[in-house]
């Protein structure tokens, strides 16, 4: 037996590096897609998909070979590395076409693009997107769509298991995993795929037929579902304001991104809608944005603005942040001090548990109002005891405790990315707010530099690899990273 195998297996990363190996081939596969394309268009970014589809090759090659003796059963230990390490090595090889290609942008640059794709956070350093070739436009919307599909069965079959961030709430099977994680994962992601697949091509043929050019209509089809919101214009989808019949099937298309994937599943064994209704996430989902897109529409027509515009215009916006899509047909910031400050709030709220949005999840604020009405009632019946419950089941102390933590580190990390921000000269706007929507995977922040009218591109390289943390920060649910650097989780 060679001092590598036996390395490996002491330390158990030998399984988590043959997964690593067989995503990169799933990775250097996608790759091939953009690089037909730009073979049909001729265009020199063809090189640069050739250059990073070898590099993929030869390191997923390498790897498969280190680890062929490698049995895969993982444990939860090696499944909070196998997490984190998944998402830092996709985003890695993912922006090589960047760096590449004819953008050739920096590494720090080409790394907070990719970090932004697959986190499906949205937000970009990349100016004239309008100009670049429909392979790297393809690219960056395939990204976004495979990474959509990935936060789906990591909080549906990883983080109830891990019981990170009170997720085990959603636990989808009762019995116990131990090394069984691969199995049962597997049968989840089957079935939460065929419906994420037959969504993103109704949005795809919804969009063609709209009016969007088949490009386009791919590019935005698969970046609404993912709750993305990466789109092929500098201008977002303001390029679409003289269409609102496309706006409002974003709005549609947002929101199927935004509710558990579960509960699809569910709809097509019972075979009715009731199945949403009766979820307490959704409801409250769809409670919160019609109070909000009413009381925002008051707002702007009060100020002077036509009824189906100031409508069509914030029921866009406000669904596109709290999905976090990160989509802009309009700069918010311009609408006045109330909308600005919403918006801020918005950024951390995010959709629900089991979809591909990110935020803080309905479901937590759901928890906390519950908790807060529950210490109301012992305040005034101090021997009184009360059942938490939530979506008919009861709340346990293990969730509790896993909502409160998650809680207080994502706020923590978001003041610490400020800080940081703050720390290389940008101002309290732009480093709070670019804080809020990198760790909420947002996209868009506020002020004049990173808010819906601008991007990313001229922030310090520093600060784009820190947002690019941040972003896999949130991604993450948090705790699933801050775990890795405690010395507990290392000692036998």
């Amino acid at each position: 037996m060679s001092r590598l195998t036996l390395f490996q297996r002491a330390t158990g990363v030998g399984p988590v590096l043959r997964i690593l190996a067989m995503l990169l081939l799933v990775l250097a596969v996608i790759m091939a897609v953009p690089l037909v394309v730009l073979i049909i268009e001729q265009n020199s970014d063809l090189w640069a998909f050739v250059y990073a589809e070898l590099v993929t090759l030869v390191s997923a090659g390498l790897m498969l070979l280190v680890t062929r003796q490698i049995e895969i059963q993982l444990k939860p230990r090696q499944m909070f590395i196998l997490t984190t390490l998944s998402w830092v090595t996709i985003s890695t090889y993912a922006s090589l076409p960047l760096v590449f290609g004819a953008p050739h942008l920096s590494m720090g640059d080409a790394v907070f693009e990719s970090v932004s794709a697959v986190t499906t956070t949205g937000s970009t350093v990349m100016v004239g997107i309008d100009n670049l070739s429909d392979g790297l436009k393809l690219w960056r919307g395939l990204l976004q769509w495979v990474g959509g599909i990935g936060i789906i069965v990591m909080a549906i079959a990883i983080l109830p298991f891990l019981q990170v961030g009170g997720m085990r709430l959603f636990q989808t099977e009762s019995s116990d995993w131990s090394d069984k994680i691969l199995p049962r994962a597997g049968g989840v992601a089957k079935s939460i795929t065929v419906v994420y697949l037959l969504i993103s091509v109704i949005a795809i043929v919804g969009y063609w037929l709209a009016g969007m050019t088949p490009l386009d209509a791919v590019v935005h089809g698969m970046s609404s579902v993912a709750t993305g919101g990466f789109s092929n214009y500098d201008s977002s989808f303001g390029i679409y304001e003289d269409k609102p019949w496309i706006m409002w099937m974003a709005d549609l298309f947002m929101l199927l991104g935004a509710v558990p994937f579960v509960l699809y599943i569910k709809m097509m064994r019972e075979k009715t809608l009731s199945s949403f209704w009766k979820d307490q996430q959704v409801r409250g989902l769809l409670y919160m944005l019609v109070v909000v897109i009413l009381g925002l529409t008051v707002y702007r027509v009060v100020r002077g603005v036509p009824f189906f515009d100031a409508l069509t215009q914030v029921a866009f916006n406000v669904i596109s942040v709290v999905t976090t899509t990160g989509y802009a047909s309009d700069d918010y910031t311009l609408w006045g001090p109330l909308a600005i400050v919403c918006f801020f709030y918005l950024t951390f709220v995010g959709g629900c548990s089991g979809s591909t949005s990110g935020g803080m999840k309905v479901f937590r604020f759901q928890i906390g109002i519950i908790m807060l009405i529950n210490q109301l009632r012992h305040l005034v019946h101090s021997n009184g005891v009360f059942a938490q419950r939530y979506n008919g089941r009861m709340l346990t102390d293990d969730v509790i405790r896993a909502v409160i933590a998650f809680s207080f580190f994502f706020f923590f990390t978001v003041g610490a990315i400020a800080l940081g921000l703050a720390a290389m000269g940008l101002d309290l706007v732009t480093a709070l707010s670019g804080a809020a929507t990198a760790v909420a995977n947002v996209g868009p922040g506020l002020g004049d530099t990173i808010g819906p009218a601008g991007n990313f591109s001229s922030l310090p390289e520093a600060a784009k690899w820190l947002l690019s943390f941040g972003m896999l920060m949130g991604r993450l649910e948090i705790l699933t990273v801050l775990v890795l650097v405690t010395p507990m989780f290392w000692r036998k």
